[in-house]
């Protein structure tokens, strides 16, 4: 029991790596291990993505107890597979997904999905265009103090300068080496400082890069517990967020990075190339392209050259968007909404 909730733990084979066949046998054995469950007291059915495996199961428990069966899209599988790990789609077992897809989307009652612009997608492979039902990720808001930073941290952070700056994890698909070759490119700006808080496997590399570059006007930093995030966005001026390129994002993205930048009603620098573009929607900064030094550069002095009321505005705007349209409380609602209707 988990506040108040009841839940059924199911034992599952391990496995070592997201791509290995072991994390597939994982999923085709939990739907076996739900198939022998006799007594599961439900009021309605939700089944979550990426595994397709217990669909059949989760459609059979929806007639029994003759309620809804929801499925919710997070990942498009076999899809993600094919695109990402360069398997054919006439693969034996993308075939075998490919079936348990196409049975999702004809006999759910809803398909929830994450990426906003996926529904022509799931029409294309069986699903009725009036099912389709858009729930993005969210964020937790809460009206609590935040928690200090360390003076180790505070200390480095450069005072009476125009901040940029990162936080999360620092890896490939995060396209940090854009926002070093932006601070090399305007490095005579001397009042303009570059941030990175947090940690990952290409922080080392990038260091060593900035340290080879001699830049002065770059710092990072170790990262810090959640609660203390949101303290640290309070001291920086704008905020950044790149992704590498990847095909699946033409259904949209749902950072959670983008809403706690919101959140901190920072103005953010947009250079993500997907289906959909939170920071045009929420009005909250400026979008450039993926891996152009000069539009980078552009709009940071643009950002640099508003007034401080100016920034606060997009800051505002991008705080007001996240609580009304993102805030897990919303959320909540909105699925209760999709479930009763």
């Amino acid at each position: 029991m988990i506040d108040g909730i009841e839940y059924i733990w199911v034992k599952t084979p391990l496995y070592s790596s997201s791509k290995s066949f072991g994390r597939i046998w994982n999923m085709i054995y939990f739907a076996l291990k739900l198939s022998t469950f006799k007594k599961v007291p439900s009021s309605h059915i939700i089944l979550s993505s990426p595994s397709l495996f217990p669909v059949k199961v989760a459609q059979k428990l929806s007639l029994k107890f003759h309620t809804k069966f929801l499925f919710e899209v997070r990942d498009i599988w076999p899809l993600t597979l094919v695109e990402l790990s360069n398997i054919s789609k006439n693969n034996p077992l993308i075939r075998w997904m490919k079936y348990y897809e196409r049975f999702a989307y004809k006999y759910a009652d809803k398909v929830i999905s994450l990426l906003p612009s996926a529904k022509e997608y799931y029409v294309s492979e069986g699903m009725h265009q009036d099912k389709f039902m858009y729930l993005s990720n969210g964020i937790e808001v809460k009206n609590e103090e935040t928690k200090a930073l360390p003076e180790s941290i505070v200390s480095r952070i450069p005072k009476d300068k125009f901040i940029v700056a990162y936080s999360g994890t620092v890896g490939i698909a995060n396209n940090l080496d854009y926002l070093v070759q932006v601070a090399e490119s305007i490095k005579d700006e001397t009042d303009i400082h570059f941030i990175i808080l947090g940690q990952g496997g290409e922080k080392k590399r990038l260091q060593k890069k900035v340290a080879s570059l001699e830049l002065k006007n770059f710092t990072f930093l170790e990262p810090v517990d959640k609660e203390q995030v949101g303290t640290f966005l309070e001291y920086i001026d704008v905020a950044f967020i790149s992704l590498l390129p990847e095909k699946l994002f033409r259904f949209g993205v749902s950072p959670n990075k983008v809403f706690e930048y919101m959140y901190a009603k920072k103005p953010i620098v947009w250079a993500i190339e997907a289906g959909n573009n939170l920071v045009e929607e929420a009005q909250c900064g400026i979008s450039v392209p993926l891996n152009d030094i000069e539009k980078l550069k552009e709009s940071i002095f643009k950002l640099r050259g508003l007034s401080e009321k100016k920034r606060e505005e997009l800051g505002q705007n991008g705080y007001n968007f996240v609580n009304t349209h993102h805030s897990y409380d919303m959320l909540a609602e909105q699925l209760i909404k999709i479930i009763e209707e």
